[in-house]
């Protein structure tokens, strides 16, 4: 009950004047008022502490150069790139902690290099064992923990656990591992990457159908291995069925008594090369570039939606990629992509996926896992700023934990680094401790400010000389001096290499 204090009390039982009586009752009213505002009206710090949304989407094998803000001279029109570069920030030394799928998705999703557990090289495939360990704290878990509701939508490849491998599937059984066993409360996923079978939607753990057919298997561009295929999966309509299933997602953000944190792994420009009939000869660069055109098409539409939806400025937007693209580049006349689709490479002057960078996806080099890397802050904050600093998706979890004020748990996201500091101010002093690169093939190498020290004698993955793991000679260059990564100044700078070699393996350790 609100009532008059002590003195005021004592005033008024004494016959107070008018005066008095107006001043006690003005103290009342005020009184009640700033109650009545403590109560029912958010405090401007309250307001503040709001968490936002999180929106996290990872494209599959787009390259550094398949973007427009970070390759002017693009052919392929990526308008919501556009966007994100104008209202956000972009990041132009991002990397993935491994050069292909399965091990940057283990990195992002715990904080962890996938190389200290049983993967030492390669993916995992359709039917591939769960990774993931079950006590591992994950962004779905830890952000679960802290009030978030928590999606995922898209390819999970990380090992689901399937009844049944390719010639005894049972899909009336639920899954005994997926993205609900590791902390996300809600899924809508595919096993792999969308070139393995088995092609079947699981939601939350079910499928959405048992009824299955034999899909065939095709060459490139269309590639496709050969599998059951769930009669509810349209191999080129999955990019819009997933689109679909975010943009509902988006709609509810607005009206939830919870912050959402959505993952949004897209299945593409990654094989097969399909671009929806909307999107296909819209580039003159063939079914890749058509493809990587209907990918921001993908990105521009979430964006929309949130916009739309009014949450776009509540949220963290980040969009980057897995790795880099698996389209090689011709600087010569060789005939490519344009000229024969069936072509896995362009002639430089038509289009540069990887930019100036060497190498593909599942190299050690540049181009196999250096990434296009955006984020739009609340309110378009730091909008249209480029950041030069070496930074990770591995990094993901501590930055957004760091950046929303969530504790992480010991032993979690023991190789994540925050930027967070970045986001905060771009021009902030930041240098990243050491951060360690992988390729398919299990080459190493680390990054140190502009110094890179490739543990091999090759590429790792699929540039020729593929080399070895730690096979010598180990390759030392100043990726400011020489981008291309062409000169090794091993010899020119001893204790430099002495000194990144050590640090290398002391960061590996026994795994």
């Amino acid at each position: 009950m609100l009532t008059f204090d002590t003195a005021t009390k004592m005033t008024l039982h004494k016959h107070p004047s008018p005066r008095q009586l107006f001043a006690g009752l003005s103290l009342h009213l005020t009184f009640v008022f700033t109650v009545f505002l403590a109560c029912y009206v958010p405090s401007a710090t309250a307001m503040a502490a709001t968490p936002p949304n999180i929106v996290l989407i990872l494209a599959d094998d787009l390259g550094y150069g398949d973007v427009q803000p970070l390759n002017p001279g693009s052919r392929i029109a990526t308008p919501a790139f556009n966007r994100l570069a104008k209202e956000g920030l972009t990041f132009t030394d991002a990397h993935t902690p491994s050069a292909v799928c399965t091990p940057t998705r283990y990195g992002l999703i715990t904080g962890r290099y996938c190389w200290r557990t049983h993967l030492k090289r390669g993916v995992i495939n359709g039917y591939g064992k769960p990774l993931i360990e079950p006590e591992r704290p994950t962004l779905g878990s830890i952000f679960s923990a802290a009030g978030y509701r928590t999606t995922v939508i898209g390819k999970w490849h990380l090992g689901l656990g399937l009844h049944g491998g390719p010639d005894d599937l049972d899909l009336s059984k639920p899954l005994s591992h997926h993205p609900g066993t590791v902390g996300f409360q809600e899924s809508l996923v595919i096993p792999a990457s969308l070139d393995f079978p088995p092609y079947v939607y699981f939601r939350n753990g079910n499928a959405t159908t048992t009824q299955t057919i034999v899909e065939p298997k095709r060459g490139f561009p269309q590639y496709l291995r050969q599998g059951p295929r769930a009669k509810d999966f349209d191999i080129q309509g999955c990019l819009d069925r997933l689109i679909e299933e975010t943009v509902e997602v988006v709609e509810t953000m607005k009206s939830s008594d919870q912050p959402t944190l959505l993952y949004l792994p897209l299945t593409a420009p990654h094989k097969p090369v399909y671009p929806s009939a909307e999107f296909a000869g819209t580039t003159g660069l063939g079914p890749y570039g058509d493809f990587v055109r209907q990918v921001d098409g993908c990105v521009g539409r979430v964006i929309d939606a949130l916009d739309s939806n009014g949450v776009l400025d509540d949220s963290i937007v980040i969009v980057t990629s897995d790795n880099g693209s698996f389209m090689r580049r011709y600087d010569d006349e060789t005939p490519d992509h344009v000229d024969d689709d069936t072509v896995q490479a362009y002639r430089s002057e038509h289009h540069t996926s990887n930019a100036q960078w060497r190498g593909t996806k599942a190299d050690i080099w540049e181009g196999g896992h250096r990434v296009p890397f955006f984020v739009r802050l609340p309110n378009g904050r730091h909008s249209g700023q480029r950041i030069d600093q070496v930074i990770g998706l591995v990094d993901i979890l501590a930055t957004l934990a760091d950046k929303i004020d969530i504790k992480l748990p010991v032993d979690a996201a023991p190789d994540s680094v925050s930027f967070a500091s970045l986001l905060e101010d771009p021009k902030a002093s930041f240098h990243r401790p050491p951060l360690i690169c992988h390729s398919s093939g299990g080459m190493f190498a680390i990054r140190d400010g502009n110094w890179k020290l490739v543990a091999g004698n090759g590429s790792g993955g699929r540039q020729q000389p593929k080399g070895k793991p730690f096979a010598e000679p180990w390759m030392l260059v100043n990726l400011d001096e020489d981008p291309q990564e062409k000169n090794n100044v091993a010899d020119a700078h001893p204790r430099r290499f002495e000194r990144m070699k050590r640090q290398l393996l002391d960061i590996k350790g026994d795994d």
